[in-house]
């Protein structure tokens, strides 16, 4: 099923899905597909727009090539067929590739492509894979290099010169004792 197939969403559901639309980039999706098109080597349109973007994703064939092009074998089998299902299941097919590379929060879901329900979703997932594509794959990537973290190496003198030390968040009790509380002593009357 996909967007036009559905009922014209109105009220609180069509708000949402402004709120949701209006998260999208088109400068970066423009830079997202231009990274696409270098990896995966084909000429494709480039233009930023939501419906290029989601019209040029929609099979899921253009994503199991650039998860094939950054990991050859990634995908063994990319379905051609028009029918919705093989059209998901490619989609699936890039998902499971990606889940492998990128966390779990910077996925989208099969829907949010095929049925157009959040682009923005799919364009963050395209942008963290982009951003991790030299590190991982040695492939030319998009955006900020990821740090690789600095390991430290502390000596043994070093660790124990921390135990002496009272924090501050330790406080002070400045004398004060747990006379008065009355622990399981009622009050008589």
């Amino acid at each position: 099923m996909s967007a036009a197939d559905r009922a014209a969403k109105s009220g609180i559901a069509l708000e949402a899905q402004k709120k949701i639309h209006s998260k999208y980039d088109e400068s970066l999706a423009a830079q997202i597909l231009i990274w696409l098109r270098n990896t995966i080597q084909e000429s494709i349109n480039t233009s930023g727009e939501v419906q290029n973007f989601l019209a040029l994703l929609h099979d899921g064939t253009v994503l199991c090539k650039l998860a094939n092009s950054l990991s050859p074998g990634a995908v063994r089998k990319v379905n051609d067929s028009k029918m919705a299902f093989k059209q998901m299941e490619n989609i699936s097919f890039f998902l499971a590739f990606a889940m492998k590379h990128i966390d779990k929060s910077e996925l989208f879901q099969t829907a949010d492509l095929y049925e157009e329900q959040d682009p923005n979703a799919v364009l963050i997932c395209l942008s963290a894979l982009a951003r991790k594509s030299e590190k991982l794959f040695g492939k030319p990537g998009l955006g900020p290099k990821e740090s690789d973290g600095e390991k430290r190496e502390w000596s043994e003198q070093q660790l124990r010169a921390g135990d002496a030390i009272i924090g501050l968040q330790m406080g002070s009790n400045k004398g004060a004792n747990a006379s008065g509380i009355n622990m399981g002593n009622t009050r008589h009357m």
